[in-house]
C-alpha cells in the first residue's frame, strides 16, 4: 500500500503534487505547444492545460484556508471533489483544457470515494480509469491516438501490473510518509514510461500526426504532467522524457476548420443538460464541446459568430468566462515564428531539442482550442507561481506576465512604437472601429492573465467595456482615447506589477498629457474656414487652426508647447512635410522643449501629437 491516507490532516501533499506537475509543464510548455497540429495548429495546448492545473492549485487553496490547516474531512469530501472539479471547468480553455478537467474530476471522484484507505497501485488505477472514462464520455467522437488514449493506456499498465504482481508496492499501514511518497512515485513512473509508449504510437493511429510528423500534443502533456507529479513526491528532478520536433510548417486537409475564433466560456444556471445545446451548437461551427453539470457548464466551440455561440444559452443560464482567439492569427504567428527560427518543414517527430512554442489538440479527440498565455511558474518541482518577463510584445512575441496590454491602431510605425513598449495592438483600421469580439481575441493574445485595453478612440470606449464584462482575463479599460495618449502613458506600464496598480500610473500619466492632431479636412467647414482636403488643426477635440499644413502644423506645436518639457510627432502615411521641414519650422521658438518625431503610418492623420 503506497503513499498518505485520504483521510490526511491537510490537502498540503495533494497540493504539492499539483503544483509540481504545473511547474514541469511550465518548464515545457512551449514543445508541448508546437505539436499541434490536430485540428487546427493554433498553438496552445501547453497554454491551456497549464491554466487548468493553476486554476486547480488556486481552488486547493481556497479550501485550505489561510493557515493551511483545514483537515480533508473538514473540508468535506463531496465539497472538494465539485470544487476542485469547478475551478478545473471553469479554468480549462480549449479542448486540451477542457479534456484535462474532465480527467482530473474522474480522478477526484475516484480518490476520495474510500474513506480510511491509503492510495495504493489498485486506487491509483482505479482513479486513472474513472478520469479517462469521464473524458472520453465528454467527447462526441473521440479519437484514438490522442490524450484520451494515453489516459486509458496507463490505467491499463498499472492495473495488469496491479494484478501481476499486489505484494510488489505493499506498505505495512505504519509506514512513514517518506516511503509512502517514494512508493506512490514508483507507480506513477511506471504510468509514465506507459504514457511515453502510448504517445508514440499515436501517428499509428491518427493520420493527421502521421502525416505533421508528430505526436500528439495533449497525450504529451499529459505525461509531461504525471512526471511533474513524481519529482514532487520524490523531490528530485523528473523522469527523463523523450523530446518532439515541432510540427511540419504545412496545413495539411484538416489544416483548420473553416471557422475563424475558438470560443470559450462558461453557463451556470439550474437543471442545465448538455445534450440539449449539441446542435444548435454545432449548426453555429465545429469542434463542439459542452462539460459539465446541471449547475455549470463549460462550452467550447470553433466558430464565425462568437455571439451566436452565447445566444443559444439565452434564457438557460448565465454566459461567463468568455474567451475568444483568432485562430487565423495564431497559425500565422505560429508558421512566421516556427518558420524563422531555423525548424524544418521536413524533421520527422522524435528526439529533438526543447523549445518552440504552440499547442495541439483534437475536435472530437485530444486537447486544442483557445490560447492564452498565464503567469510561468518557477522551476521548482512545488513551485509557486511567479511573474516573469517583459510587459508584453509585439503579436505572439512576448513571455508571459502578470499584466499586459493592448491597444487598438492604425499605422505600422504605430504597431511597433506600442510593441516597444510591451504593448500588443488591435489593428482597427483607419476608423478604429473593431468589433467586441476582435477586441475579445485581441485580449486573449495578450500572454497575461490580467489584460489593459487602451481604446485609443472614443468609439471604441463601449465595445471596450463589453469586451471587458465578457472576458475570462482580469481586464481594466484606461480612458486613453487618442492613439499619442496611449503610447505616452505605456511607457508606464510595467509586466510584474499588479493590474489596478498599472491602471492607476497609466491614468497618472493621461492626466498630465495634451494632446494633438492635424489632418486633412474631408469636406467643407458649414462655418466657411477651410475646404476639402486643407489642413485642420486640433488640441484635444477642438478645431484651433486651419489652412497651409506648414502654418497649421506649427500653430498646433507651438499651442501644444506651452508648459511642456517634450512634444511628441507621429507623421502619418501621407504627411506632406518631412522631419527637417517639420524642425525648420519652429526655428528656436520651443526654447527649452524637445521635440520627438516618430513614424506613425496612420491613414487618417497627417500628425498626431502629444505634449508631457
Amino acid at each position: 500500500m503506497m503513499q498518505t491516507a485520504v483521510t490526511d490532516t491537510n490537502l498540503l501533499r495533494f497540493r504539492a503534487a499539483v503544483a509540481g506537475a504545473l511547474a514541469h509543464l511550465e518548464s515545457r510548455r512551449q514543445e508541448v505547444n508546437d505539436l499541434n497540429v490536430f485540428p487546427v495548429a493554433d498553438g496552445d495546448t501547453g497554454d491551456n492545460m497549464a491554466l487548468t492545473l493553476r486554476a486547480v492549485l488556486e481552488e486547493l487553496d481556497r479550501l485550505q484556508g489561510a493557515d493551511a490547516s483545514r483537515t480533508i474531512d473538514e473540508i468535506g469530501r463531496e465539497e472538494i471533489v465539485q470544487s476542485v472539479a469547478r475551478a478545473a471547468l471553469l479554468g480549462a480553455r480549449g479542448n486540451s483544457g477542457v479534456i484535462l478537467s474532465q480527467l482530473i474530476r474522474g480522478a477526484a471522484e475516484e480518490l476520495v470515494s474510500r474513506p480510511g484507505e491509503l492510495i495504493d497501485a489498485a486506487l491509483i488505477a482505479a482513479a486513472l480509469e474513472n478520469a479517462a472514462e469521464r473524458a472520453y464520455a465528454s467527447v462526441r467522437n473521440p479519437a484514438e491516438g490522442t490524450i484520451l488514449t494515453v489516459a486509458r493506456e496507463m490505467a491499463e499498465r498499472i492495473a495488469a501490473e496491479n494484478e501481476r504482481d499486489r505484494a510488489r508496492t505493499r506498505l505495512e499501514p505504519d509506514a512513514p510518509p517518506e516511503l509512502q511518497d517514494r512508493a506512490i512515485a514508483a507507480t506513477l513512473e511506471r504510468a509514465v514510461a506507459a504514457g511515453q509508449e502510448s504517445v508514440k504510437r499515436g501517428p499509428e493511429l491518427l493520420a493527421a500526426l502521421r502525416d505533421a510528423g508528430v505526436v500528439d500534443a495533449g497525450g504529451y502533456g499529459l505525461v509531461v504532467i504525471f512526471a511533474g507529479v513524481v519529482a514532487a513526491l520524490r523531490g528530485d528532478d523528473p523522469p527523463p522524457l523523450d523530446h518532439y520536433a515541432p510540427a511540419r510548417i504545412h496545413h495539411p486537409e484538416h489544416h483548420s476548420s473553416t471557422h475563424r475564433y475558438c470560443t470559450n466560456f462558461a453557463v451556470t444556471g439550474s437543471a442545465l443538460e448538455s445534450e440539449r445545446f449539441l446542435a444548435p451548437l454545432e449548426a453555429l461551427g465545429d469542434c463542439v464541446l459542452v462539460v459539465g453539470d446541471a449547475a455549470t457548464l463549460k462550452v467550447h466551440i470553433h466558430t464565425d459568430d462568437p455571439e451566436r455561440a452565447t445566444a443559444v444559452f439565452d434564457g438557460a443560464g448565465e454566459v461567463s468566462h468568455l474567451d475568444v482567439a483568432d485562430m487565423r492569427a495564431q497559425m500565422a504567428e505560429r508558421d512566421g515564428r516556427l518558420g524563422s527560427n531555423g525548424s524544418s518543414p521536413s524533421q520527422p517527430f522524435g528526439q529533438s531539442a526543447d523549445g518552440a512554442h504552440n499547442l495541439g489538440g483534437a475536435c472530437g479527440g485530444p486537447a486544442n482550442g483557445s490560447a492564452v498565455g498565464g503567469l510561468a511558474v518557477n522551476g521548482s518541482a512545488v513551485g509557486g507561481l511567479a511573474a516573469s518577463g517583459p510587459a508584453g510584445g509585439g503579436a505572439g512575441a512576448a513571455a508571459p506576465t502578470r499584466c499586459g496590454a493592448v491597444a487598438v491602431v492604425s499605422g505600422e510605425g504605430l504597431k511597433r512604437l506600442f510593441a516597444e513598449l510591451g504593448v500588443h495592438t488591435l489593428d482597427g483600421g483607419p476608423t478604429l472601429n473593431p468589433s467586441t469580439y476582435e477586441l475579445l481575441a485581441a485580449i486573449h493574445e495578450v500572454p497575461s492573465e490580467e489584460v489593459l485595453v487602451l481604446p485609443c478612440s472614443p468609439n471604441v470606449v463601449m465595445a471596450a467595456e463589453r469586451a471587458a464584462e465578457l472576458s475570462d482575463k482580469q481586464v481594466v479599460v484606461v480612458p486613453a482615447l487618442s492613439q499619442q495618449a496611449a503610447l505616452a502613458a505605456s511607457v508606464e506600464l510595467f509586466g510584474d506589477r499588479p493590474l489596478e496598480q498599472n491602471a492607476q500610473a497609466l491614468n497618472e500619466v493621461l492626466a498630465r498629457v495634451r494632446t494633438g492632431a492635424v489632418a486633412p479636412a474631408a469636406r467643407a467647414d458649414p462655418q466657411g474656414r477651410f475646404a476639402p482636403g486643407e489642413a485642420v488643426g486640433f488640441l484635444g477635440e477642438e478645431v484651433v487652426a486651419w489652412g497651409e499644413p506648414a502654418a497649421t502644423l506649427r500653430q498646433v506645436l507651438l499651442a501644444l508647447a506651452d508648459g511642456a518639457e517634450l512634444l511628441s510627432l507621429l507623421a502619418g502615411e501621407q504627411a506632406p512635410l518631412d522631419p527637417a521641414a517639420v524642425a525648420a519650422l519652429l526655428d528656436g521658438e520651443l526654447g527649452a522643449v524637445e521635440l520627438e518625431q516618430r513614424e506613425g503610418g496612420q491613414s487618417a492623420y497627417w500628425w498626431l501629437l502629444a505634449a508631457e
